[in-house]
């Protein structure tokens, strides 16, 4: 019974036609894809208690939209429990790999297989790694250069459509009956997640992402992304150069090579502080396996999934950092507002938000820069804005989890030193006299700019209210910031003092009948009489509890 309820809430929920026709997210398919989630839960025992190794084998056997929610889940301590994050990591890991005549046939649907034969010479048939979204081969073109090959799995971005699909129903059926801020930011979470979708399984996408980041880092001589082939790359095949590599995870072998680690660990965080603050495109998923070592040059492998932030934000996020290194609780909160996207002006209790900075301040500003849990920093600094109804963009997301991902693949070999240090260090090195003023300037300029703006809509709202004021046409309305929440209260004391003069009247009027000979009786008194004062007991106790419950103190 409960099973066929949630799956009326799923598939009556509407889709765009797009998405639809794209991805084919019917009733029917939503209906049938739920099925197999409920399923495969029953199969490890939800609902119910679940082991941290029942957990991740669970999010294995649903898919990748659900192995990417347990990636991510990996680093949230302040949502799962120790042994459930450590478990989780090992989602990390390559997944079982799809046999080789099965991504032969994947190929051949996107090439066709005269085509194929006519780009690659050979294909190795062990694959270089295998994703739960995608599988990668060696190959060789037939001009005889050394390649790479991504093939989507077969089927994983319609399933992966459907996963997040049926999430966004259940979060905006849920909308119907829970008001609540948290669900606002649920559903925010769920339309990032097919964005990043959209964008994760589309690698023309990442043909784009390679070339782009190859251009920013141009001048950066132990920097480097493979070469992408985009003549022969669409959204389910990606062709780029095969990069002989060690990871950045196997220190051992790097050593036997002759590498300094605490050289490469402190470029790596040097570079990713330049891709956040001064290029903002920045890649958002720098694990270990996402990064190799190769003639001493840091290469950047699996450009997926990147990060952006505009001039003004990354201006911000400096501000945040350095507000921080210098234990400026006044610096962090500007900064912060200038960040957001949204504040609720009518929620957001100021003095709390600065007293919430404050003790973040005063918790990590005690410590050395370089020793500060970046990890948990931004955790409560997200935690105080969300809770008080100041919205930041969802760019945050990437940069807080690209910051605590790559201090997460370099901790091994630095430790004077961390992502939060490098990055106070380039924005304060930018702070030299020259560099503000041309700051100031740009500042002037964007300011200038909404100025002139704020100027041209007042002018035309000036001139539609004088247009209205003539015909007769404009009314006014105005609100007393608080209002609700004074005339409930003042509501409140007037029922209260209602019902106080009633109570009082009923006690007075049945002591006065209590001396009559009216009949019958009760316990001595008329029976109207004990009638009126039960009536005032049972109303004074209603008064008294309901005072307890609303907090009121005499």
């Amino acid at each position: 019974m409960a099973e066929n309820a949630l799956l009326k809430y799923v598939f009556t929920t509407r889709t765009t036609v797009s998405d639809q026709d794209k991805f084919d997210l019917s009733a029917a398919t939503r209906r049938t894809r739920m099925r197999q989630i409920v399923s495969i839960a029953r199969k490890h025992g939800l609902p119910g208690s679940i082991t941290p190794v029942e957990f991740r084998a669970m999010l294995e056997d649903l898919g990748p939209s659900f192995v990417k929610i347990g990636q991510t889940l990996s680093t949230q301590s302040d949502i799962l429990p120790q042994p459930y994050c450590d478990e989780l990591r090992k989602l990390q890991a390559d997944s079982d790999p799809l046999p080789f005549d099965e991504m032969l046939a994947a190929l051949d649907e996107q090439y066709g297989a005269g085509r194929r034969r006519e780009v690659f010479a050979e294909i190795d048939s062990t694959p270089l790694g295998s994703a739960s979204l995608a599988q990668v081969h060696r190959a060789r073109l037939v001009t005889g250069e050394d390649v790479a090959i991504k093939v989507q799995r077969p089927g994983v971005r319609e399933t992966m459509a459907l996963d997040i699909e049926i999430m966004r129903n259940l979060v905006g059926r849920l909308g119907r009956f829970v008001k609540d801020d948290q669900l606002v930011d649920l559903q925010g979470v769920v339309e990032e997640m097919w964005a990043t979708f959209l964008k994760e399984t589309n690698f023309c996408e990442e043909a784009s992402n390679l070339e782009e980041f190859a251009r920013n880092n141009a001048d950066c001589v132990y920097v480097a992304v493979p070469k992408v082939y985009k003549q022969y790359c669409n959204e389910y095949v990606l062709v780029m150069e095969y990069v002989e590599g060690v990871p950045i995870g196997h220190a051992g072998e790097l050593r036997r090579r002759g590498y300094d680690l605490e050289e490469i660990g402190t470029k790596l965080l040097d570079n990713y502080a330049s891709q956040i603050l001064d290029q903002g495109f920045f890649h958002a998923d720098p694990h270990p396996g996402n990064i190799l070592i190769r003639g001493g040059q840091i290469v950047y492998i699996d450009l997926g999934l990147m990060g952006r932030l505009d001039a003004t934000d990354r201006a911000d996020f400096g501000a945040m950092v350095k507000a921080v290194g210098l234990r400026d609780s006044a610096g962090l909160s500007d900064a912060l507002m200038r960040f957001a996207v949204k504040v609720d002006e009518s929620k957001v209790n100021y003095p709390q938000f600065l007293e919430q900075l404050d003790d973040i301040i005063g918790k990590y500003a005690t410590e050395d820069v370089a020793s500060i849990d970046i990890a948990a920093f931004l955790a409560e600094v997200l935690a105080v804005t969300r809770a008080s109804h100041v919205t930041l963009p969802s760019s945050v997301t990437n940069v807080s989890r690209g910051v605590i991902t790559v201090e997460g693949t370099v901790a091994p070999y630095l430790h004077d030193q961390s992502i939060i240090s490098i990055i106070n260090r380039h924005v304060l090195e930018k702070s030299d006299p020259a560099s503000e003023a041309k700051q100031l300037m740009e500042d002037v300029a964007r300011g200038t700019v909404s100025s002139g703006r704020g100027l041209m809509q007042a002018a035309t709202y000036s001139g539609q209210a004088l247009k209205m004021l003539t015909r007769g046409q404009l009314r006014i309305n105005t609100e007393v910031i608080g209002s609700d929440n004074l005339f409930r209260g003042m509501s409140l004391i007037f029922t209260r003092v209602t019902l106080a003069l009633i109570i009082m009247g009923l006690f007075i009027g049945s002591s006065m009948l209590a001396l009559s000979p009216l009949e019958p009786k009760l316990l001595g008194v008329p029976a109207l009489a004990f009638l009126g004062f039960a009536a005032a007991v049972v109303l004074s106790i209603w008064v008294f509890v309901s005072i307890l419950r609303s907090g009121s103190r005499f």
